[in-house]
């Protein structure tokens, strides 16, 4: 079964150069141009992504995105207008992989979106062959894709779950933003891109275990971040 891509936007125009732009990929593109229709489209299931304009009739793609989190962890590239940067944070926080502002370099989308079909795809042979990270009380495991904090499995999108692991090889030491772009993106950082910043705050949320708990991943100015090991309660 082929790699089939969903593309929520009002713009029927965009939608048709969006086909042209994909027609040298090995990707069936579904278009539907309202909400309510889009989440439905989503909610079924069929595609291994969706492309979400913010912008939308009848419901906006932020309110979209958030139902179809709600059921579903389908990896989500959303579009944004340019220079609408509130969007794009509420997007990232809301569990959004990526975000892309329109109008946009066609390369850029195809590389966006190679890169978020990567990491859905499971795990590399590399990760198959890879024991799993322990650090304090956070065992990940690249087989299963499986991030455990003491007993309790973390729900993370596939954006997360390699930034986490680019911090757990590296813990104790500052990873910067542009390797953790790499490592989770997979594309270079620029200092106005939000993104990193925005998951690693949705990691700091999802590995807190208590309210008097210090920061786990603690931010390092002008370097990036640093994940601070914390042991297993006995």
């Amino acid at each position: 079964m082929g790699t089939s891509i969903l593309v929520v936007d009002d713009d029927v125009e965009l939608c048709q150069l969006v086909r042209e732009y994909l027609a040298s990929e090995p990707w069936e593109i579904e278009c539907v141009h309202e909400g309510v229709a889009g989440l439905d489209r989503a909610l079924q299931g069929d595609h291994q992504l969706v492309i979400l304009d913010i912008m939308l009739p009848g419901m906006s793609g932020l309110d979209v995105l958030r139902h179809l989190r709600e059921k579903r962890r389908t990896p989500v590239l959303m579009l944004t207008a340019r220079g609408e940067d509130v969007d794009r944070i509420v997007g990232l926080e809301m569990g959004a992989d990526d975000y892309l502002p329109k109008p946009f370099n066609p390369r850029e989308l195809v590389a966006r979106l190679r890169a978020i079909l990567r990491r859905a795809e499971g795990p590399s042979v590399a990760d198959l062959e890879a024991r799993p990270i322990e650090v304090g009380d956070l065992r990940l495991d690249p087989r299963s894709r499986e991030l455990k904090l003491s007993e309790a499995v973390v729900p993370l999108t596939a954006v997360e779950f390699d930034m986490v692991r680019a911090l757990m090889l590296s813990a104790g030491r500052v990873v910067g933003r542009e390797e953790l772009s790499r490592a989770a993106l997979g594309r270079p950082w620029s200092p106005y891109d939000r993104a990193v910043d925005m998951h690693v705050s949705n990691l700091r949320r999802k590995l807190k275990s208590g309210p008097r708990q210090p920061e786990r991943i603690k931010t390092v100015r002008s370097s990036g971040y640093l994940l601070a090991p914390v042991e297993r309660s006995k």
